[in-house]
C-alpha cells in the first residue's frame, strides 16, 4: 500500500538518536533530593547511572526517554530492562488485568446507566430531562479533568490506593435528596472513577513488554467500553421494575467487589515509588517537591509533543462517536420502532457491547502482531509509531461507514431493527481495533511517565465525549440523526488522518524535540 510504503521509507531513513533522560518539570529541585531511591516491594532496583547498565531487552527501540523520571535524573539511552517485566508470574499478571478491567468497567457504567432513567429521575426531582441529561455531560467533563490529577498522583503514591473513593461517592448518589446533591455526587463519582481509567493502562505498561501490551490492553478496554453499553441495559431493567436509585446501589455493590479485588489480589506494580525521593526532606521542601511531582499542569505540558496531541484527537473522535450514538438511543430508536419501555430500548445497547466483547478477542492481538511484523521488517528494530498502522483502516473507513449507514437508515426509515443492530455491532468491533493501538502507543512513547500520558489522552477524549453527550439531542432535533452521524463520520476521518500523520512523521518529531532539549541538559 502507498501509505505503508511511505511510512516505511520515513522510518527507515530516520537516524537513531540517543538522548539523556532528564527531569522535565521540576529540574530546579534536583539539588534537594537525596541521592537514593527505594523500590516497591518485590521490584528490581532501578540503576540510574551509566557505570552499571542492566541487561537490556533484545529488541532495540526508537523510543526516547529523556522525559521519563520527574525525580531521579537518569543518564541512559536504553529501554526499561527486560527482566522488569518478569517480576510477576503469568498467572499473577492475568489476575491483575482481570481486577483492573473490572475496576475500569465501573466509571463508564455510571456514565450511561442513568440514560434509561432520565424521565424517572427528572420526575422525582420535579425538573426536566434536559437538566438531568446535563448532569451526565458534567460527569464526562469531570472524567476529562480528573486525569490531570490522578496521573501524577499515581506516579508518586502508586497505582492501587485510589480504588476505594468511588465506593463512597456511589453511596452518596444513591441517597441524594435533591438535584444539587445529585449533581455534586455525580461529579465526585466521575472524579474518583477516572482513577481506574488512568492507572489501568499504566499497570499494563508496568507488567507487559511492548510487544505484548496491546493484547492485555484489549482486555482492559473491553471493560471500559462495554461499561457504557451495558449501563443503559441495567438501568432500563431496573427502572422498569423498581426505583432509579437501585441503579446506584448496584453501582455501589460493583465498586465494593472492585475494591476488594484490588486490596486482595492487585500488587503495587510501579517499579519505583517516587515518594521515596521525599524522605528526609524538610517539610517546606517536601511540599515544594511534592507539588512539582503532582502538579496537574505536568499532564498538559506533555501536549508540547505533536504526536500526543494528534493521537488524543483520534481518541476523542472515537469517544465522541460512542457517546453520540449511545446517548440518544431512547429518543431516536423508540419512536422509530414503536418501543414503549426503557427495558426494550435498553436492549439496543447490547449490540455495540457485544461488538466490544468480540473485538477484545482480536483487536489487541492484531496490534501486537503488527508490531512484531514491523520489527521483522526493520531487522529487529522497534519503532513505537508502527503499532498505529493497525487501527488506520478501521478508524478511517470501517467506523465512518458504520456511522453513515446507521444514521441515514434510521432517519429515512429504511430496513428493520436488524440494520442499526448490525452496524452498531460492527462499530463496536472496529473500536476495539483502534483503542488498544492508541492507548498502547501512549504507554510506549514516554514510558517513565505513562500514567501522565494516558491521563492527558483521557482528558481530551472525555472532553469530546462530554461535548458529544451535550450536543447530540439538540443537534438531532435540528438537523436529524442522519446529518449528525455524517458529522461524526467526518470527525472519525479527521482522527484517522491524525494517526496517519503520527505514523509517518511522529518519530522525527520526537527526535527534533529531543535535539532542541539537549543543550539545556547539564
Amino acid at each position: 500500500m502507498a501509505i505503508d510504503n511511505s511510512i516505511r521509507e520515513q522510518g527507515d531513513s530516520s537516524q537513531r538518536t540517543s538522548s539523556d533522560r532528564r527531569d522535565d518539570d521540576i529540574e530546579e529541585y534536583a539539588d534537594i533530593i537525596p541521592a537514593r531511591s527505594k523500590t516497591a516491594k518485590g521490584a528490581h532496583p532501578i540503576v540510574v547511572d551509566d557505570s552499571s547498565q542492566p541487561s537490556l531487552a533484545k529488541l532495540p527501540s526508537g523510543v526516547l526517554n529523556y522525559q521519563d523520571d520527574p525525580v531521579a535524573r537518569h543518564q541512559s539511552n536504553v529501554e526499561v530492562p527486560y527482566e522488569i517485566y518478569n517480576r510477576f508470574s503469568k498467572h499473577r499478571k492475568h489476575i491483575t488485568v482481570a481486577v483492573i478491567s473490572w475496576c475500569g468497567l465501573l466509571s463508564p457504567i455510571s456514565s450511561t446507566a442513568v440514560l434509561s432513567a432520565l424521565p424517572e429521575v427528572a420526575a422525582e426531582y420535579k425538573t426536566s430531562g434536559d437538566i438531568i441529561s446535563l448532569s451526565n455531560a458534567l460527569y464526562l467533563v469531570f472524567m476529562a479533568i480528573s486525569p490531570c490529577f490522578w496521573g501524577p498522583l499515581s506516579q508518586v503514591y502508586g497505582r492501587k490506593w485510589a480504588t476505594s473513593l468511588f465506593l463512597g461517592c456511589s453511596i452518596g448518589t444513591a441517597l441524594s435528596p435533591n438535584v444539587p446533591a445529585f449533581f455534586v455526587f455525580r461529579i465526585l463519582t466521575a472524579f474518583a472513577g477516572t482513577s481506574f481509567l488512568v492507572t489501568g493502562p499504566a499497570v499494563i505498561g508496568d507488567l507487559y513488554h511492548p510487544t505484548e501490551r496491546a493484547t492485555a490492553m484489549g482486555w482492559f478496554l473491553s471493560g471500559t467500553l462495554i461499561g457504557p453499553t451495558i449501563g443503559p441495559v441495567l438501568g432500563g431493567i431496573i427502572v422498569t421494575y423498581t426505583s432509579w436509585r437501585a441503579i446506584f446501589w448496584l453501582q455501589t455493590a460493583l465498586a465494593g467487589v472492585g475494591v476488594g479485588g484490588a486490596i486482595l489480589f492487585m500488587p503495587e506494580t510501579l517499579q519505583e515509588l517516587k515518594k521515596a525521593g521525599l524522605e528526609g526532606l524538610a517539610f517546606s521542601k517536601k511540599v515544594r517537591v511534592l507539588w512539582g511531582m503532582t502538579n496537574p499542569v505536568r499532564v498538559v505540558r506533555l501536549f508540547k509533543f505533536p504526536n500526543l496531541i494528534l493521537v488524543a484527537i483520534a481518541s476523542g473522535s472515537l469517544v465522541w462517536n460512542m457517546y453520540g450514538m449511545l446517548t440518544p438511543i431512547r429518543y431516536v430508536l423508540n419512536p422509530r420502532f414503536s418501543l414503549t419501555s426503557p427495558a426494550q430500548s435498553g436492549l439496543f445497547y447490547l449490540a455495540p457491547g457485544c461488538g466490544y466483547l468480540a473485538g477484545t478477542l482480536v483487536g489487541g492481538r492484531y496490534a501486537d502482531y503488527t508490531v512484531r511484523r514491523w520489527i521483522a521488517e526493520r531487522h529487529g528494530r522497534r519503532i513505537s509509531e508502527d503499532r498505529l498502522r493497525s487501527c488506520l483502516p478501521f478508524l478511517g473507513a470501517v467506523l465512518p461507514g458504520c456511522m453513515l449507514i446507521y444514521g441515514w437508515t434510521v432517519q429515512q426509515r429504511v430496513g428493520g431493527i436488524a440494520v442499526p443492530v448490525v452496524f452498531m455491532f460492527l462499530g463496536g468491533v472496529s473500536q476495539l481495533f483502534c483503542f488498544p493501538s492508541l492507548n498502547t502507543y501512549c504507554l510506549d512513547v514516554i514510558q517513565g511517565r505513562s500514567a501522565e500520558v494516558i491521563a492527558g489522552n483521557f482528558m481530551v477524549r472525555y472532553l469530546f465525549g462530554a461535548a458529544g453527550s451535550a450536543v447530540v439531542l439538540p443537534a438531532i432535533k435540528v438537523i436529524g440523526v442522519g446529518w449528525f452521524s455524517t458529522i461524526s463520520a467526518g470527525f472519525l476521518v479527521v482522527g484517522a488522518l491524525s494517526v496517519w500523520a503520527v505514523a509517518l512523521w511522529g518519530r522525527s518529531w520526537r527526535h527534533r524535540i529531543d535535539e532542541k532539549a539537549r543543550p539545556s541538559i547539564p
